[in-house]
């Protein structure tokens, strides 16, 4: 393996076993390697500090994988590694719940690596130019562990960019998705489209914050703002909602939702759907004085990096104030954000100043995050992306 020596004193993150090391800790290279490449990191007294992903071509220019230097990276330990993570999240799954993450990249020491289970179908996602290197040998890895009746390659993430990937879609191996698959999570059933949907397909990371709210909904007025495919609208209409109002700017959403609903046969009456940007129809509803007792804002990530912060602070104050201006006196918010780059106590400031431009007063219910199959390594705190609040706004 070719030796990459860090500049004196850089050497901190990777005996903290964080697993990125950006490209200015980098003092030489013994040699010429490839990017993917697995090569040994070196402190500036040439002591072993980790095995990782080379890519010159990335602003993180090593990717720790292991701290151990007895073991060789090699097919057997990519089946450890994968083998693991889906142990671990045996319990998730049940007759109730036949979806959700089975490896969640750095968290799972496998960065640059997702994959979704959704019934009998695994959504893969690979962001990082080593995973890409042995990607055959993954995909014979979840063959045998579960026996899938396919694999869907979903590569086409901004994150590829980074690592100078091209995106890629398809089917890898075995039967091609049908147009919908159909899934379960907590008792709900989804229609889900993996080819054409946004991300993964499915956005499983909601699965235990959609119940906490759907308690909240009983004989309640919702609005579902982003709904996507409609888990937040659906499980409120499971837990009795008197009537949920659906909104996402994306028609596939729209009509994905619609199956969704025929799914699990419930009342046409009880929902509507709107295909709008949601800033705008919140301003509409406020023109038209129409109020809610139960009000979800699940908005796309604002804020890619650090560098978009200030941007995406402006975008989730004010989308949150007109929120805030549409709940009936008590009313629940439930508001998140998917925006790694913004912690929680920046996003409970956030919500602050939008809840003094809009002249409520609020009260934080309960603080949400993600669930356990999307785990959050103690040394990669960047791996805590969704946070959320559930709010009454007097």
């Amino acid at each position: 393996m070719i030796d990459v020596i860090l500049k004196k004193g850089k050497e901190k993150a990777a005996v903290l076993r964080h697993p990125w090391i950006f490209s200015g800790a980098i003092d030489k290279i013994k040699g010429m390697p490839e990017n993917g490449e697995v090569v040994i990191v070196r402190s500036a007294e040439k002591e072993f500090l980790a095995y990782a992903y080379y890519n010159d071509q990335s602003r993180v220019a090593l990717r720790l994988l292991e701290w151990d230097e007895s073991i060789t990276i090699d097919k057997s330990w990519y089946q450890r590694k994968i083998k693991a993570a889906i142990d671990a999240r045996a319990h998730v799954l049940s007759a109730d719940t036949n979806t959700c993450r089975l490896v969640f990249s750095e968290a799972d020491f496998l960065p640059g690596l997702i994959i979704d289970k959704y019934g009998d179908f695994l959504s893969l996602q690979v962001s990082s130019a080593g995973i890409e290197t042995i990607q055959e040998d993954i995909v014979d890895i979840l063959r045998q562990e579960l026996n899938p009746k396919g694999i869907f390659d979903k590569s086409d993430a901004g994150a590829r960019k980074h690592e100078n990937l091209e995106p890629a879609q398809g089917l890898i191996w075995g039967e091609a998705p049908p147009e919908f698959i159909e899934v379960k999570e907590n008792g709900v059933l989804y229609h889900i489209n993996i080819a054409d949907g946004q991300k993964s397909g499915f956005y499983c990371d909601q699965r235990d914050n959609r119940q906490i709210l759907a308690a909240y909904t009983k004989d309640k007025t919702v609005l579902d703002c982003f709904c996507y495919s409609g888990g937040f609208t659906l499980n409120s209409l499971k837990y009795g909602a008197a009537h949920v109002t659906s909104v996402d700017s994306s028609a596939l959403a729209i009509e994905t939702l619609k199956h969704n609903l025929e799914l699990n046969g419930f009342s046409e009456d009880k929902q509507s759907s709107i295909q709008s940007d949601v800033n705008k129809q919140l301003r509409v509803f406020k023109e038209e004085g129409k109020t809610f007792d139960v009000l979800v804002l699940d908005p796309p990530k604002y804020a890619p990096s650090r560098s978009a912060l200030d941007r995406a602070a402006r975008a989730y104050k004010d989308l949150n104030r007109l929120g805030m201006l549409l709940l009936k006196k008590g009313g629940i918010l439930a508001t998140y954000s998917c925006s790694g780059a913004v912690d929680l106590e920046t996003f409970k400031q956030i919500i602050a100043w939008a809840a003094l431009d809009a002249g409520r007063e609020v009260q934080i219910i309960k603080q949400f995050s993600q669930p356990e199959d999307h785990p959050v390594r103690i040394s990669f705190s960047e791996g805590e992306y969704l946070k959320g609040l559930l709010l009454r706004v007097l």
